[in-house]
Protein backbone atom coordinates (compact mmCIF):
# COMPACT_ATOMS: atom_id res chain seq x y z
CA UNK A 1 0.00 0.00 0.00
CA UNK A 2 2.44 2.08 0.86
CA UNK A 3 4.72 1.63 -2.60
CA UNK A 4 0.98 2.33 -4.56
CA UNK A 5 0.90 5.98 -2.74
CA UNK A 6 4.85 7.12 -3.18
CA UNK A 7 3.94 6.30 -6.84
CA UNK A 8 0.92 7.94 -7.28
CA UNK A 9 2.35 11.03 -5.28
CA UNK A 10 5.44 10.85 -7.96
CA UNK A 11 3.16 11.12 -10.90
CA UNK A 12 0.75 14.28 -9.93
CA UNK A 13 4.63 16.26 -9.23
CA UNK A 14 4.84 18.88 -11.42
CA UNK A 15 7.99 18.43 -13.49
CA UNK A 16 8.50 22.30 -13.70
CA UNK A 17 8.41 25.46 -11.01
CA UNK A 18 7.32 28.42 -11.50
CA UNK A 19 9.25 30.29 -8.40
CA UNK A 20 10.64 33.85 -9.56
CA UNK A 21 7.97 34.34 -12.02
CA UNK A 22 5.40 36.95 -11.64
CA UNK A 23 1.77 36.47 -13.10
CA UNK A 24 -0.94 39.15 -13.98
CA UNK A 25 -4.27 37.66 -14.31
CA UNK A 26 -7.03 39.78 -15.25
CA UNK A 27 -10.86 38.72 -14.50
CA UNK A 28 -9.32 36.59 -11.09
CA UNK A 29 -12.36 37.34 -8.94
CA UNK A 30 -13.97 33.90 -9.69
CA UNK A 31 -14.52 30.94 -12.06
CA UNK A 32 -12.00 30.41 -14.15
CA UNK A 33 -9.61 33.17 -13.47
CA UNK A 34 -9.64 32.32 -9.74
CA UNK A 35 -8.66 28.80 -11.01
CA UNK A 36 -5.81 30.16 -13.25
CA UNK A 37 -4.55 31.86 -9.90
CA UNK A 38 -4.83 28.88 -7.87
CA UNK A 39 -2.88 26.78 -10.52
CA UNK A 40 0.00 29.92 -11.13
CA UNK A 41 0.30 30.14 -7.15
CA UNK A 42 0.82 26.13 -6.25
CA UNK A 43 3.23 26.20 -9.86
CA UNK A 44 5.48 28.57 -7.19
CA UNK A 45 4.52 32.21 -8.70
CA UNK A 46 3.21 35.12 -7.23
CA UNK A 47 0.17 36.70 -8.59
CA UNK A 48 -1.22 40.00 -9.29
CA UNK A 49 -5.58 39.71 -9.45
CA UNK A 50 -7.58 42.10 -11.03
CA UNK A 51 -11.20 42.10 -10.93
CA UNK A 52 -13.93 44.74 -10.79
CA UNK A 53 -15.29 43.14 -8.05
CA UNK A 54 -13.13 43.85 -4.73
CA UNK A 55 -15.33 41.45 -2.38
CA UNK A 56 -14.73 38.72 -4.76
CA UNK A 57 -11.11 39.83 -5.19
CA UNK A 58 -10.40 39.28 -1.20
CA UNK A 59 -12.07 35.26 -1.62
CA UNK A 60 -9.71 34.77 -4.14
CA UNK A 61 -6.52 35.96 -2.53
CA UNK A 62 -8.04 33.47 0.48
CA UNK A 63 -8.69 31.01 -1.59
CA UNK A 64 -4.97 30.73 -2.60
CA UNK A 65 -2.69 27.88 -1.60
CA UNK A 66 -0.28 31.09 -0.54
CA UNK A 67 -2.28 34.39 0.10
CA UNK A 68 1.50 35.88 1.39
CA UNK A 69 2.37 35.33 -2.26
CA UNK A 70 -1.07 36.87 -4.24
CA UNK A 71 -1.91 40.78 -4.43
CA UNK A 72 -4.82 42.23 -5.80
CA UNK A 73 -5.90 45.54 -7.55
CA UNK A 74 -9.37 46.50 -8.41
CA UNK A 75 -10.01 48.08 -11.44
CA UNK A 76 -13.11 48.51 -14.75
CA UNK A 77 -10.04 47.31 -17.66
CA UNK A 78 -12.33 49.41 -19.96
CA UNK A 79 -10.79 52.32 -18.08
CA UNK A 80 -7.97 53.32 -20.23
CA UNK A 81 -6.05 54.25 -17.51
CA UNK A 82 -6.43 50.85 -15.35
CA UNK A 83 -4.05 48.70 -17.55
CA UNK A 84 -1.38 50.81 -16.60
CA UNK A 85 -2.27 50.69 -13.09
CA UNK A 86 -2.48 46.99 -13.19
CA UNK A 87 1.23 46.87 -14.41
CA UNK A 88 2.83 49.75 -12.08
CA UNK A 89 1.03 47.94 -9.03
CA UNK A 90 2.97 44.52 -10.32
CA UNK A 91 6.03 46.10 -10.37
CA UNK A 92 5.86 47.52 -6.96
CA UNK A 93 4.45 44.67 -5.20
CA UNK A 94 6.65 41.73 -7.14
CA UNK A 95 9.25 43.78 -9.13
CA UNK A 96 8.68 41.86 -12.40
CA UNK A 97 6.18 40.82 -14.47
CA UNK A 98 6.73 37.06 -16.51
CA UNK A 99 3.44 36.04 -16.90
CA UNK A 100 0.24 38.13 -18.20
CA UNK A 101 -2.93 35.81 -18.49
CA UNK A 102 -5.75 38.09 -20.49
CA UNK A 103 -8.69 36.38 -19.19
CA UNK A 104 -11.24 38.97 -18.03
CA UNK A 105 -14.95 38.64 -20.49
CA UNK A 106 -18.47 38.63 -20.36
CA UNK A 107 -21.18 37.93 -22.96
CA UNK A 108 -24.01 40.37 -23.93
CA UNK A 109 -25.49 38.22 -26.41
CA UNK A 110 -28.10 39.10 -29.43
CA UNK A 111 -28.22 38.03 -33.07
CA UNK A 112 -27.07 41.09 -35.16
CA UNK A 113 -30.30 42.47 -35.94
CA UNK A 114 -30.98 43.27 -32.30
CA UNK A 115 -27.22 44.41 -31.23
CA UNK A 116 -27.00 48.18 -30.34
CA UNK A 117 -23.61 49.74 -31.12
CA UNK A 118 -22.96 49.91 -28.02
CA UNK A 119 -23.74 46.33 -27.01
CA UNK A 120 -21.14 45.36 -29.97
CA UNK A 121 -18.65 48.07 -28.87
CA UNK A 122 -18.89 46.90 -25.09
CA UNK A 123 -17.69 43.47 -26.42
CA UNK A 124 -14.19 44.33 -28.60
CA UNK A 125 -13.91 46.46 -25.55
CA UNK A 126 -13.55 44.03 -22.79
CA UNK A 127 -12.45 41.10 -25.62
CA UNK A 128 -10.03 42.70 -27.52
CA UNK A 129 -8.97 46.14 -26.24
CA UNK A 130 -8.39 45.59 -23.02
CA UNK A 131 -5.83 42.99 -23.63
CA UNK A 132 -4.28 45.00 -26.57
CA UNK A 133 -3.69 47.92 -23.80
CA UNK A 134 -2.33 45.44 -20.98
CA UNK A 135 0.01 44.13 -23.23
CA UNK A 136 1.04 47.97 -24.84
CA UNK A 137 1.01 49.29 -20.96
CA UNK A 138 3.89 45.91 -19.94
CA UNK A 139 5.80 46.77 -23.01
CA UNK A 140 8.11 48.74 -21.97
CA UNK A 141 9.32 46.65 -19.03
CA UNK A 142 9.03 42.98 -20.72
CA UNK A 143 11.14 44.76 -23.73
CA UNK A 144 14.02 46.27 -21.16
CA UNK A 145 14.23 43.76 -18.89
CA UNK A 146 14.78 41.20 -22.19
CA UNK A 147 17.60 43.20 -23.47
CA UNK A 148 19.35 43.31 -20.64
CA UNK A 149 18.99 39.83 -20.34
CA UNK A 150 19.90 39.11 -23.91
CA UNK A 151 22.92 41.11 -23.68
CA UNK A 152 24.28 39.28 -20.34
CA UNK A 153 23.56 36.37 -22.42
CA UNK A 154 20.69 35.09 -20.79
CA UNK A 155 17.64 33.32 -22.19
CA UNK A 156 14.83 33.86 -19.89
CA UNK A 157 11.21 33.52 -21.29
CA UNK A 158 8.20 35.51 -20.39
CA UNK A 159 4.95 34.38 -21.16
CA UNK A 160 1.36 35.69 -22.27
CA UNK A 161 -1.23 33.77 -22.86
CA UNK A 162 -5.04 35.23 -24.15
CA UNK A 163 -8.08 33.81 -24.07
CA UNK A 164 -10.34 33.36 -26.71
CA UNK A 165 -13.34 30.79 -27.92
CA UNK A 166 -14.79 28.06 -30.00
CA UNK A 167 -17.14 31.15 -30.70
CA UNK A 168 -14.37 33.07 -32.25
CA UNK A 169 -13.11 30.50 -33.77
CA UNK A 170 -15.85 28.66 -35.39
CA UNK A 171 -18.61 31.66 -34.90
CA UNK A 172 -21.42 31.48 -32.76
CA UNK A 173 -25.17 32.05 -33.80
CA UNK A 174 -26.64 35.48 -30.83
CA UNK A 175 -22.88 35.92 -30.60
CA UNK A 176 -21.75 38.47 -33.32
CA UNK A 177 -20.03 40.86 -30.81
CA UNK A 178 -18.68 37.93 -28.16
CA UNK A 179 -17.38 36.35 -31.45
CA UNK A 180 -15.55 39.03 -33.09
CA UNK A 181 -14.08 39.82 -30.41
CA UNK A 182 -12.90 36.37 -29.54
CA UNK A 183 -11.66 36.34 -33.01
CA UNK A 184 -9.58 39.29 -32.91
CA UNK A 185 -7.91 37.62 -29.63
CA UNK A 186 -6.28 35.57 -32.28
CA UNK A 187 -4.77 38.29 -34.27
CA UNK A 188 -3.46 40.04 -31.32
CA UNK A 189 -1.78 36.61 -30.38
CA UNK A 190 -0.20 35.64 -33.81
CA UNK A 191 0.85 39.46 -34.32
CA UNK A 192 2.47 39.47 -30.73
CA UNK A 193 4.15 36.38 -31.38
CA UNK A 194 6.14 37.72 -34.28
CA UNK A 195 6.72 41.17 -32.29
CA UNK A 196 8.04 39.68 -29.39
CA UNK A 197 9.74 36.56 -30.09
CA UNK A 198 13.03 38.34 -30.09
CA UNK A 199 12.03 39.69 -26.46
CA UNK A 200 12.08 35.74 -25.81
CA UNK A 201 7.82 35.91 -24.67
CA UNK A 202 5.81 33.40 -26.14
CA UNK A 203 2.36 34.65 -26.89
CA UNK A 204 -0.25 32.28 -27.25
CA UNK A 205 -4.52 31.91 -26.95
CA UNK A 206 -6.39 29.28 -25.48
CA UNK A 207 -9.87 28.80 -26.70
CA UNK A 208 -12.62 27.82 -24.41
CA UNK A 209 -15.72 25.44 -25.56
CA UNK A 210 -17.97 25.75 -22.77
CA UNK A 211 -16.83 26.11 -18.97
CA UNK A 212 -18.70 25.69 -15.80
CA UNK A 213 -19.37 29.30 -14.97
CA UNK A 214 -21.84 31.78 -14.55
CA UNK A 215 -21.78 32.68 -17.95
CA UNK A 216 -23.21 29.17 -18.94
CA UNK A 217 -25.36 28.42 -15.78
CA UNK A 218 -28.56 27.41 -16.58
CA UNK A 219 -30.84 30.82 -18.44
CA UNK A 220 -32.97 32.36 -14.96
CA UNK A 221 -30.47 30.96 -12.76
CA UNK A 222 -30.44 32.52 -9.45
CA UNK A 223 -27.96 35.27 -9.63
CA UNK A 224 -27.95 34.69 -13.52
CA UNK A 225 -27.07 38.66 -14.42
CA UNK A 226 -24.12 41.28 -13.67
CA UNK A 227 -24.39 45.09 -13.74
CA UNK A 228 -22.09 46.53 -16.15
CA UNK A 229 -21.97 49.99 -17.17
CA UNK A 230 -25.81 50.62 -16.33
CA UNK A 231 -26.76 47.92 -18.21
CA UNK A 232 -28.32 44.82 -16.36
CA UNK A 233 -27.10 41.94 -18.61
CA UNK A 234 -28.85 38.52 -18.06
CA UNK A 235 -26.33 35.53 -17.85
CA UNK A 236 -26.64 32.05 -18.59
CA UNK A 237 -28.12 29.50 -21.37
CA UNK A 238 -31.43 27.93 -21.82
CA UNK A 239 -31.42 24.31 -20.01
CA UNK A 240 -32.26 22.80 -23.34
CA UNK A 241 -29.58 24.04 -25.65
CA UNK A 242 -27.24 23.00 -22.34
CA UNK A 243 -28.52 19.43 -23.04
CA UNK A 244 -28.19 19.71 -26.38
CA UNK A 245 -24.59 20.90 -26.28
CA UNK A 246 -23.32 18.13 -24.03
CA UNK A 247 -24.62 15.58 -26.16
CA UNK A 248 -22.78 17.29 -28.90
CA UNK A 249 -19.58 17.15 -26.91
CA UNK A 250 -17.11 14.09 -27.48
CA UNK A 251 -16.58 14.37 -24.01
CA UNK A 252 -20.33 14.16 -23.04
CA UNK A 253 -19.82 17.44 -20.27
CA UNK A 254 -18.66 20.79 -19.65
CA UNK A 255 -15.38 21.25 -18.53
CA UNK A 256 -14.70 22.10 -14.69
CA UNK A 257 -12.57 25.78 -14.08
CA UNK A 258 -9.49 23.51 -13.28
CA UNK A 259 -10.10 21.87 -16.80
CA UNK A 260 -9.56 25.34 -18.48
CA UNK A 261 -6.87 26.54 -15.92
CA UNK A 262 -4.94 23.40 -17.08
CA UNK A 263 -4.70 24.52 -20.31
CA UNK A 264 -3.56 27.99 -19.51
CA UNK A 265 -0.73 26.50 -16.91
CA UNK A 266 1.03 25.01 -20.04
CA UNK A 267 1.09 27.73 -21.58
CA UNK A 268 2.57 29.79 -18.40
CA UNK A 269 5.13 26.58 -18.04
CA UNK A 270 8.42 26.08 -19.53
CA UNK A 271 7.15 22.82 -21.44
CA UNK A 272 5.93 25.42 -23.93
CA UNK A 273 9.72 27.43 -23.89
CA UNK A 274 9.40 26.70 -28.12
CA UNK A 275 5.62 26.87 -28.83
CA UNK A 276 4.33 30.29 -29.91
CA UNK A 277 1.60 32.06 -31.76
CA UNK A 278 -0.81 28.90 -30.95
CA UNK A 279 -4.22 28.94 -30.32
CA UNK A 280 -5.11 25.62 -28.26
CA UNK A 281 -8.75 24.58 -27.96
CA UNK A 282 -9.79 23.11 -24.46
CA UNK A 283 -13.68 22.24 -25.30
CA UNK A 284 -13.72 18.59 -25.33
CA UNK A 285 -13.86 18.26 -29.17
CA UNK A 286 -16.85 20.42 -29.42
CA UNK A 287 -17.20 22.68 -32.60
CA UNK A 288 -20.13 24.87 -33.33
Amino acid sequence: MGVLQTETVRLVEMPFTLEGKTAIVTGSGRGIGRAIAKRLVSAGACVMLNDLDEKMLLESKEALADPQRVSFIKGDLTDPLVPGQIVDATLDAFKSIDIIVNNAGYSWDNVIQKTTDEQFGAMLEIHLVTPFRLLRAASQYIRTAAKQEIASGQRIMRKVVNITSISGTDGNAGQVGYSAGKAGVIGLTKTLAKEWGRYNVNVNAVGFGLIETRLVQPLNAEGASMEMHGHQIRLGVQPSLLESIKSACPLGRLGTPEEAAGAVLFFCSPLSDYVTGEVLICGGGLHF
